[in-house]
């Protein structure tokens, strides 16, 4: 009952984390390039020009990740279902959630620092994006370079969440010794 019950909550619960993830993200991706989203990111997502333009980020990041929120839920919930208690499913998938939040950040972080690190001049891609009236595009790449590996992190974070619910479930089945007694096959 709790596992049927549960299904279209924790969906819920995923796609309000990642929504949330979203916001929260374009928020520090807005302070290293303001004008990844002025000048390309709200006309992308429809935000008006009057919107104030951290809001239009947070705007713009909900609406770009609360789906990825389903994506990874579609995969981790059913998994969830290996574990044998209600309550070692609940632990788990809750688990894996935290699991895929904590990839998503990680791998984003990694591939901003390596934005930082290696995201020097380039004078074609600089010269494309001064023509499309962008002053900063050292930001502006390193802002989508975040962005992608954001992205990535969060596919990483479907293994990595897969990973700690199965480790769950061996845990759940070590405790409840459901290994094969000795001589049985």
């Amino acid at each position: 009952m709790i596992r049927s019950l549960s299904v279209p909550a924790f969906l819920l619960l995923a796609c309000l984390l990642s929504g949330a993830y979203g916001m929260l993200h374009n928020q520090v991706s807005y302070s290293i390039s303001g004008e990844y989203f002025t000048k390309f990111k709200f006309d992308q997502f429809g935000i008006s020009p009057e919107t104030p333009e951290r809001l239009g980020a947070a705007i713009v990041g909900w609406h770009a990740s609360w789906w990825m929120g389903a994506f990874i839920g579609l995969f981790l919930i059913p998994a969830g279902m290996l574990v044998r208690s209600d309550i070692g499913y609940v632990f788990a998938v809750l688990r894996s959630f935290v699991v895929v939040l904590s990839t998503t950040m990680l791998v984003g972080a990694l591939g901003l620092l390596l934005a930082f690190v290696f995201a020097g001049s380039n004078p074609d891609v600089d010269s494309m994006l001064r023509e499309a009236m962008i002053t900063d595009p050292i930001a502006f790449r390193r802002t989508a370079s975040l962005h992608n590996a954001s992205y990535i992190g969060g596919l990483l974070g479907i293994f990595a969440g897969w990973a700690s619910i199965l480790r769950s479930f061996l845990r759940e089945n070590e405790r409840l010794n459901f290994e094969s007694r000795e001589g049985e096959e």
